[in-house]
């Protein structure tokens, strides 16, 4: 077998495989909205009235996307509470409106239906020695702009997610792994760290690269697929599916 054939069946077997067969599952739930008009866009309860809640809370949380999008594609948000403030506040990263958009939503809404999922969370001390850096980070994002949002391969919501993780040293946690977007890098910043400081990412532009950290496990990124592994939190990453085994969080 000659060597781009085997490139090739490499590709079938590790991206395309899993994708075409998760595609196939999407398409059978009955209970995926048409539009975003008929769409569920409510709290799913996953946090607790502010009032009843003191403490300083973090939460970044992940959901999949609307229609076919959510075949392969996860949107993520970040949500802070200082200690005894009277709501929670919600950042996200859009393509429509203002690109970085403040309490759009209920900070743990579904994303077209799709209930979130938490993929880290900060409490008390922690939490508020954190929201500090993370508004910083919100502020300084330098895709924040009007035409600076590309679905793909970005930079988009979940470019925006992983570089405030990137810059708040306690949220050492992974994306997962149909977070599209999440490892987006400009062509000029090729090798560097992975958003939770605990190992190196090697990305051409979001189109290709490689991962490996404590953190985020082995991944492998083909034109914004990700396949790979997670052994500190046993579990496989494939396209489409996402994490196959325990939690991320």
């Amino acid at each position: 077998m000659t060597v781009p054939l085997r490139f090739l069946l490499a590709i079938l077997v590790l991206f395309i495989l899993p994708l075409v067969t998760h595609a196939l599952w999407w398409m059978t739930r009955a209970d995926l909205a048409p539009d975003w008009s008929h769409a569920d866009w409510s709290s799913a309860g996953l946090l607790p009235e502010p009032g009843a809640h003191g403490d300083a809370t973090v939460r970044i949380y992940a959901a999949r996307t609307g229609r076919w999008r959510g075949i392969f594609a996860h949107h993520s948000w970040v949500v802070v509470k200082p200690e005894g403030a009277p709501r929670y506040t919600r950042y996200d990263k859009v393509g429509w409106g203002s690109p970085v958009r403040t309490d759009a939503w209920p900070a743990d809404a579904r994303w077209f239906g799709n209930a979130p999922q938490l993929v880290a969370a900060l409490d008390g001390d922690d939490a508020e020695a954190a929201i500090p850096a993370i508004r910083r980070a919100v502020a300084e994002y330098p895709y924040r702009g009007w035409g600076d949002y590309h679905v793909w391969p970005g930079p988009n919501s979940n470019t925006f997610t992983a570089y405030v993780m990137s810059r708040v040293p306690g949220l050492q946690a992974a994306l997962p792994p149909t977070a599209l977007g999440k490892d987006f890098h400009a062509l000029g910043d090729v090798v560097g760290l992975t958003p939770s400081r605990t190992g190196i990412q090697i990305q051409l532009g979001g189109y290709v690269g490689m991962t490996i950290g404590w953190v985020e496990g082995f991944e492998m990124n083909f034109l914004g697929l990700v396949t790979g592994f997670d052994l500190r939190r046993p579990a496989l990453k494939l396209p489409g599916w996402g994490r196959v085994g325990t939690a991320g969080a």
